[in-house]
């Protein structure tokens, strides 16, 4: 049986769309030792409405950090909302994209790195609104996934109890920031790759320093 990989993410965390690129390239060169699963942390997750200007002016500054560090690039369609947040109609939260992630594992579970990935390119370069169900329908056709299959889904409150189950599942494993990258070696052990932006090289070599201790 292999040993998995869980990378703890948010849909909206903007240092986890920076480390896309990592963690994909990560899950494609080891997706032969290891299985891989990515669990949604519920960053955003309120009993009120989160309208974008919550967080504008703290993102206004910080993604050009995340820029500089890791070389993604934000897009114009996002960013507009992050300057214009007056003039926005976003409401930010956490809760569909998880539900539209446990669909997708349950349909297509050796891609859910990459379904992830796309996720937060749709809302931190196209500028889609998470929280619409149409935000989702242009990688249906990528994923060969019928529409009405993942519609159904989405609104089957089985897979809302699936998303906040892995939003109980984060915390239980004490993941506090996006992104974090464990290794699960059995039931009850547990090790830390990485929290926060992690650069490829530095990822690689601590899964094999692991790797070695397993042995």
């Amino acid at each position: 049986m292999k040993k998995t990989i869980l990378y703890c993410y948010d849909a909206y965390c903007g240092w986890c769309y920076g480390f896309s690129p990592v963690i994909k390239k990560f899950a494609l060169h080891y997706r032969e030792q290891f299985a891989f699963e990515v669990l949604s942390g519920g960053m955003i997750i309120s009993d009120h409405p989160v309208p974008v200007s919550r967080t504008a002016q703290y993102i206004k500054e910080a993604y050009k950090t995340v820029e500089e560090m890791t070389g993604i690039e934000f897009g114009k369609d996002y960013l507009w909302h992050i300057d214009h947040p007056d003039l926005s109609d976003w409401f930010l939260s956490s809760e569909k994209p998880a539900i539209a992630m446990a669909v997708f594992k349950a349909l297509q579970a050796d891609r859910q790195v990459e379904f992830a990935a796309d996720l937060q390119y749709a809302l931190h370069f196209e500028g889609r609104d998470l929280t619409d169900n149409e935000a989702y329908r242009h990688l249906l056709d990528k994923y060969e996934i019928p529409a009405e299959t993942f519609y159904q889904l989405l609104a089957d409150e089985a897979y809302k109890e699936k998303a906040y189950y892995e939003f109980a599942r984060c915390k239980q494993l004490q993941v506090s920031g996006y992104p974090t990258v464990l290794l699960q070696a059995d039931v009850k052990k547990f090790y830390l790759l990485s929290r926060g932006y992690t650069d490829y090289d530095t990822l690689a070599e601590r899964i094999r320093n692991i790797s070695l201790e397993l042995q």
